[in-house]
């Protein structure tokens, strides 16, 4: 058995609820054992913005399990955040104390900045160390990050409020795709957008990346449908856009490998995805897989001291 310390991120999304493990060796993380769940908490927010008790019971049952796994692997430091749906349901208050008893472990709520900050760090550790200019991207269940930065450090950095689920939920509520839902969903991903464009469009950065959830997905998408070779490119999501409009569904889609609890959010997903690439000027973006619960295991890396040891 391995001395090495062992370190976990807990990421509460809005979409999916994860638990990551790394052990440190020679003071660089080794990922591990890790565990995902799709709790979909964004699509347990009822009209009131409270999240609904079949939504906290799912959410709870997870954590139950992520506490048992995190007994029989007694890691060394843990962190614990929540994002975008914690952060905007009115009940959150009330939610949390149960989520803490149910985990045995203290719940951080981190501000979308924060997120963003996280995001950027785990796909920067991921990426070759060069410091030119990069654009990463999160589309998450609740909200969508952006942040431009070069090497480990952030430049500028934004976290809106649109995300997979809400937009699944509120363009797609039955899974049929039609020309008009799918341009309302991006005419209104784009609204949301107009405030950044200057800021994060084409002219400031030198290359483009997607990180983990939609993104991802999409690509393995487009590759396996004979769109692209697995990179997010214009002409690939127009191609994608024209096909889901004919199919009427994104399960007719060839989906080959993609997790079944993906393709209820896809549309949302990808009516964003489709509206940044309008709004920004982006002609090619790379699929990143490390996001939040990387960046998360980093944090704790420097923060134990372990980090090139």
């Amino acid at each position: 058995m391995s001395s090495s310390p062992v370190l976990a991120a807990i990421d509460l999304g809005s979409n999916s609820f994860r638990l990551q493990f790394a052990r440190v060796e020679h003071g660089q993380l080794v990922l591990i054992d890790g565990l995902r769940e799709p709790v979909r908490l964004a699509g347990g927010l009822d009209a009131n913005g409270d999240l609904e008790p079949a939504s906290r019971d799912r959410a709870l049952a997870c954590l139950n399990r992520f506490r048992e796994l995190l007994e029989q692997m007694a890691p060394n430091a843990v962190r614990v955040v929540a994002t975008n749906t914690l952060r905007i349901a009115n009940n959150s208050a009330e939610f949390l104390p149960q989520a803490e008893a149910a985990l045995g472990l203290p719940i951080e709520i981190i501000p979308g900045t924060e997120e963003a900050r996280l995001i950027y760090l785990g796909v920067a550790h991921s990426l070759p160390a060069t410091f030119e200019k990069r654009l990463v991207m999160d589309i998450g269940g609740g909200s969508t990050e952006f942040i431009i930065g070069s090497g480990f450090a952030t430049h500028r950095l934004t976290s809106l409020q649109m995300g997979c689920v809400g937009y699944s939920r509120r363009f797609f509520p039955d899974g049929r795709i039609t020309a008009d839902n799918l341009a309302q969903a991006v005419s209104a991903a784009h609204a949301v957008l107009q405030p950044i464009i200057d800021n994060f469009s084409q002219a400031n950065w030198d290359i483009a990346y997607g990180s983990a959830g939609t993104a991802c997905v999409v690509g393995q998408i487009l590759k396996l449908n004979g769109y692209s070779d697995g990179n997010l490119t214009r002409s690939a999501l127009d191609a994608m856009y024209a096909r889901l409009i004919e199919l009427g569904n994104a399960a007719k889609l060839d989906l080959t490998g993609i997790k079944p609890d993906r393709v209820p959010v896809l549309p949302g997903g990808f009516a964003i995805l489709y509206a940044v690439f309008l709004a920004l000027g982006i002609e090619r973006m790379h699929p990143a897989e490390s996001a939040l619960r990387e960046g998360v295991l980093q944090d704790l890396l420097s923060a134990s001291g372990l980090r090139d040891k």
